[in-house]
């Protein structure tokens, strides 16, 4: 067996997981009868801290034939695809006229989508003419409201014992960073956790506590528990009090759809 320079991930393993996912998704393209657009990994290994036993989050965009959107019960086809979900691979995709009106509501879980550093499957002219409307669609304000929310779930449901799972942490974590992010102003929030990381925190003992809990989240399995970590709790919190109302001073942005649907327009004639 060939290992990274950690000792802990093992080469060959990836590289089987690879293969086995572009199978997965060529299969999926013939038994749906759907053009896959674009693939990638959207979970804790893109973020950078996964486990030793993380499963991977394939996550994917896919056009179906013309006739398929002028039917007229068009409203009522499922328009995701999913696949029954294992130890190893969670892997389900959104139809592009579905990930669209998300876009128009800037959706942070597709913009984070097209910039994830592990990409499976990718249609380079649809991918830099999306990425282009994720630049004008983007808006501050609506991901701003979602990082927020999910880093009061998280530390409400599951940083307030004794005892706290890793992956919880960095939940909770990558989240109020990002808000920091957007507070700050300096763009679409990058997916990677070390980025956000080395831009925003600055305390020593912070940093310290952090790369010690990255250690422990790689070497360890997704359902252990440690120690709560209290400067890591007292960070999160101190953050939620400071920015809790500061989400009303971000602008909102209207709604054009005409971008969007002259580019699915053009997508669809040229499958």
């Amino acid at each position: 067996m060939a290992w990274d320079n950690s000792g802990h991930l093992i080469i060959e393993t990836v590289i089987i997981m690879n293969e086995e996912i572009l199978k997965q998704l060529e299969e999926i393209e013939s038994s749906e009868n759907i053009k896959i657009l674009y693939a990638c990994e959207s979970g804790s290994r893109a973020w950078g801290f996964p486990s030793e036993d993380s499963d991977y989050d394939v996550r994917f965009i896919y056009l179906r034939d013309r006739d398929w959107y002028l039917r007229v019960d068009h409203e009522s086809q499922r328009d995701v695809v999913e696949r029954p979900i294992n130890e190893l691979l969670d892997i389900n995709g959104w139809d592009l006229k579905k990930a669209l009106k998300l876009l128009a509501k800037s959706n942070p879980t597709l913009i984070e989508w097209f910039n994830s550093p592990i990409v499976y499957r990718c249609d380079e002219k649809f991918t830099n003419e999306l990425k282009k409307l994720i630049t004008e669609y983007y808006s501050p304000r609506s991901c701003f409201y979602h990082y927020l929310h999910m880093t009061k779930e998280h530390n409400r449901k599951h940083l307030q014992g004794e005892q706290v799972r890793p992956k919880k942490y960095f939940y909770a974590l990558r989240s109020i960073l990002a808000t920091m992010w957007i507070e700050q102003g300096k763009g679409l929030v990058p997916l990677e956790f070390k980025v956000l990381v080395h831009e925003l925190i600055k305390d020593d003992l912070l940093l310290k506590d952090i790369h010690q809990l990255l250690v422990n989240k790689r070497t360890g399995f997704e359902a252990e528990y440690m120690p709560r970590i209290d400067t890591i709790n007292r960070f999160i919190n101190y953050q939620l009090e400071r920015i809790a109302d500061m989400s009303k001073e971000i602008d909102k942005v209207d709604v054009n759809y005409e971008s969007l649907n002259q580019f699915f327009l053009n997508i669809l004639e040229k499958k």
